[in-house]
């Protein structure tokens, strides 16, 4: 699968969300290989009724009543989100707060992907028994130069390894060898951003690196 976070980029707002969300469901038609836009909550619903499957970038530990200025899950379920990002390297969580957020989510038919910096981080996310954990170094985040399968394939297969739950990687993840390379260690699909969102052309980037689950 492919993950792409639209984060807060002018590329991916509005109207280029929408535009964005279409193109993830086209090649998903296209490839048959799973594609998540996770717009902005403004964003959400218009991106959800493109088709896509949308995550939501984050959730809030709270339940739904008296609180104001919180991410509730059963406020972007009902609008249509299929799941959540969590703990993210740019929206980092206490422990006792993720742990929270994963209770309220339960049983619900609602995915959690837990971001994690390192493997001993993602052995203790995975405690809270994620549906997925994302291994993203911070510091290949954006690396022009690196990228995770590169630079940290032993850390990759560790993690793999270890924690027991599907592996996306991401940072840094640009070409169809760095997917090839992630799923030869194991790992089942790859979280993306500025490579898809800031490209001069999205759907190619998305089916070359579509390519690298098939090879």
């Amino acid at each position: 699968m492919i993950v792409v976070n639209f984060k807060t980029y002018r590329e991916a707002t509005g109207y280029r969300a929408i535009n964005l969300a279409r193109v993830c469901r086209k090649v998903q038609e296209d490839t048959k290989i799973r594609v998540v836009a996770v717009p902005q909550l403004a964003d959400l619903r218009n991106c959800v009724e493109t088709g896509v499957d949308c995550w939501v970038q984050h959730l809030d530990p709270v339940e739904q009543g008296k609180n104001t200025g919180w991410v509730t899950v059963e406020d972007v379920e009902e609008a249509g989100a299929r799941g959540t990002l969590l703990n993210h390297s740019e929206h980092k969580l206490e422990m006792l707060t993720l742990e929270k957020t994963m209770q309220l989510i339960g049983e619900m038919a609602f995915e959690a992907c837990i971001c994690a910096g390192s493997a001993q981080e993602a052995e203790v996310v995975a405690s809270f028994k994620p549906d997925f954990i994302a291994y993203e170094p911070p510091e290949l985040i954006a690396s022009e130069t690196q990228s995770v399968a590169s630079a940290r394939p032993d850390i990759i297969e560790e993690v793999v390894k270890k924690v027991g739950y599907p592996v996306l990687i991401g940072a840094g993840v640009k070409s169809v060898e760095d997917v090839r390379v992630g799923v030869k260690l194991g790992a089942k699909g790859v979280l993306l951003a500025s490579h898809v969102v800031l490209a001069e052309d999205p759907e190619q980037v998305l089916r070359e690196l579509a390519r690298g689950f098939k090879n």
